[in-house]
């Protein structure tokens, strides 16, 4: 509440832009929102790239870069040239936490338009220098956003980024591989027994999700299904 009452004030000073268009009196217009390139069709039942035939064995990605770990991903957007990108971006590099509603609603639209189902839902953990860099964690945000708005408790602080590594930004679907290799780790049995509900902002070959995931079934989780904003093409 009080964090709702000190965004209420900030608006009344400094009223929302449009992140996308710049239209006043909202974060995320209506009109941007019915302009993202939301994915449709056939998904591969792992990794959730849209493909002409269902099953892993057909879709190209897996083929080249297999998941081991995580039981599947979903993205309900594509990342390039649409409005969503500047959403993630003004969420996640210029402090919009405001936004953070807006999204959350699309990845819950996401979860239930797959059928997707939870005991407990987990966000993709920042290390602690990057956390303290930025100030928060975009992931948290969108991932106490979809516990709220699905009735699920939220869990921040049992998966642990244990090592620091380099932005997975620009590189190859191998070195984003060996990148977050042993990055994550699983304290405590509080996720245990549970279907776990993953949260992240893009998801380019899956393997920060399936480093995660791997952590996460080392120590005792059931299932995790991985949801994210978007997916690059």
């Amino acid at each position: 509440m009080l964090q709702k009452s000190s965004q209420f004030l900030l608006d009344l000073v400094f009223p929302p832009r449009c992140v996308n268009c710049q239209v006043a009196n909202s974060w995320f217009c209506e009109k941007c929102q019915r302009e993202i390139s939301f994915i449709g069709g056939v998904v591969c039942e792992r990794c959730g790239t849209p493909t002409p035939v269902a099953g892993a064995a057909s879709c190209p990605q897996c083929k080249h870069n297999p998941l081991q770990f995580i039981d599947g991903i979903r993205s309900a957007a594509y990342f390039e040239n649409n409005p969503i990108r500047p959403a993630i971006h003004f969420l996640k590099y210029r402090n919009h936490k405001a936004i953070a509603a807006i999204l959350g609603q699309i990845l819950v639209d996401a979860c239930q338009k797959y059928g997707l189902e939870a005991h407990v839902v987990v966000p993709v953990p920042l290390h602690a220098g990057r956390l303290r860099e930025r100030g928060y964690n975009q992931c948290d945000l969108l991932a106490r956003e979809v516990g709220a708005l699905l009735d699920l408790p939220v869990d921040t602080s049992s998966l642990q980024r244990i090592r620091h590594t380099k932005s997975q930004m620009k590189l190859g679907a191998t070195e984003r591989h060996q990148n977050v290799l042993d990055a994550f780790g699983c304290r405590g049995q509080a996720l245990s027994g549970r279907t776990v509900l993953l949260i992240d902002d893009v998801c380019t070959t899956g393997s920060t999700l399936d480093a995660c995931a791997c952590a996460l079934k080392q120590n005792g989780v059931i299932s995790v299904w991985g949801i994210t904003l978007a997916k690059a093409r």
